[in-house]
């Protein structure tokens, strides 16, 4: 039996949800992990960086966007030294700026993708995968990819049916 491993990177607090900031007690990518755990099993492993981003939303953007135009690799609290035990993996996180968070760019880069099947979600308030699923094909050197899944990050608690769905048809 193929073996899953789920990498994400999540927000918590303050977000943009349907045109408004609102607190999220839980990430909308992180909901959206566990609805990918729960469908096809397998490990979860959160993206943490050391330095926090500002708990205020438009703030951590402005971070964010500076990460990305610097092509910022943060330091990140924990690392996968690698993926050898898997099959199959999801990399999962918000579309910020139309790529996926710089920290998830510091754990990717440091792995050996060989004969590794990836997919990639993203949770977006209305730019759908942007340019996150092109950009892990260009960083997960030697893997295969599945489809890309895009969810709006304000239905991501009601989209359980969703993301079963496309992830147990995708391993």
């Amino acid at each position: 039996m193929a073996k899953n491993l789920i990498i994400y990177y999540s927000r918590k607090g303050e977000n943009y949800v349907d045109g408004t900031i609102k607190s999220l007690p839980k990430g909308n990518t992180e909901i959206c992990a566990e609805f990918i755990q729960k469908s096809v099993g397998g490990d979860l492993f959160e993206v943490e960086t050391v330095k926090e981003y500002a708990a205020d939303y438009n703030e951590c953007i402005a971070e964010a966007k500076e990460e990305l135009q610097q092509k910022a690799r943060p330091e990140l609290k924990n690392y996968l030294e690698s993926i050898d035990d898997y099959d199959n993996v999801f990399i999962c996180g918000p579309c910020w700026w139309g790529l996926l968070p710089m920290a998830i760019y510091t754990q990717v880069e440091k792995l050996d993708w060989t004969g590794k099947k990836v997919m990639v979600l993203v949770t977006h308030e209305g730019s759908g995968l942007g340019g996150c699923e092109r950009d892990m094909k260009k960083v997960c050197d030697g893997a295969t990819f599945g489809k890309g899944l895009a969810i709006q990050g304000a239905k991501a608690s009601e989209s359980e049916d969703a993301v079963s769905e496309w992830a147990a048809g995708e391993v």
